[in-house]
């Protein structure tokens, strides 16, 4: 793990975004509230906020980072559903794994709870992919 002990806190900020993959019939039963499975987007927001809060026991040379703010948002788009990530702190190291955590893992729980209408009729995924995770904006100081 890299020494940050000499290094001062100052303010921290990342913003991650990324997308899934899905059908026309699960995008609508996100938007309807109609899946099986309950409020997709409200269970992938608390499973992103989570996620960024326990970064550093998921990947093993993350600092335990303490957090001022995380934030998940979720859009509805043409053939996918898009997730933002943006979090906060003021600490001595960036808190961009944090946001790309948030996403893969909010992501992650989107195809879960819709998995079952994902499935063609082999058990298979075959339109299914998270895809484009990165960070969008890096920001220290200020």
């Amino acid at each position: 793990m890299v020494n940050i002990g000499p290094k001062r806190s100052v303010r921290r900020r990342a913003v991650a975004r990324g997308s899934i993959s899905l059908s026309a019939q699960s995008i609508r039963a996100i938007g309807e509230l109609s899946g099986r499975k309950g409020d997709v987007l409200a269970v992938a927001e608390i499973a992103a906020i989570s996620a960024a809060k326990r970064t550093s026991e998921l990947i093993p040379l993350c600092h335990q980072i303490p957090l001022e703010s995380v934030e998940a948002r979720f859009s509805l788009k043409d053939g996918c559903v898009e997730c933002t990530c943006t979090v906060e702190a003021e600490w001595k190291t960036g808190v961009e794994m944090e946001a790309l955590t948030a996403v893969s893992v909010g992501l992650l729980t989107v195809w879960d709870m819709v998995k079952r209408s994902e499935k063609d009729a082999a058990g298979q995924y075959p339109g299914t992919s998270i895809v484009s995770i990165g960070v969008v904006r890096k920001e220290k100081g200020g």
